[in-house]
């Protein structure tokens, strides 16, 4: 079994969305306002998942490789 990282990084959202690594910078900071976090904190996948819409099971899909 291997473990996934519960950290979500710009190059993460890049590869989920297909958009640029700048979008991705620009959305963490977004999740970070969003969920009242202070600026070296990290985003986790469940957060980026309730964020995004976007379902863990694909998260953990793209954090796996």
């Amino acid at each position: 079994m291997r473990i996934i990282r519960a950290c979500i990084y710009p190059k993460d959202i890049q590869r989920i969305t297909g958009r640029s690594e700048r979008y991705g910078r620009k959305l963490l900071n977004d999740i970070k306002a969003h969920f009242g976090k202070m600026p070296y904190q990290f985003i986790t996948a469940e957060e980026f998942s309730e964020y995004s819409g976007i379902n863990m099971i694909t998260i953990e899909k793209y954090l796996k490789d």
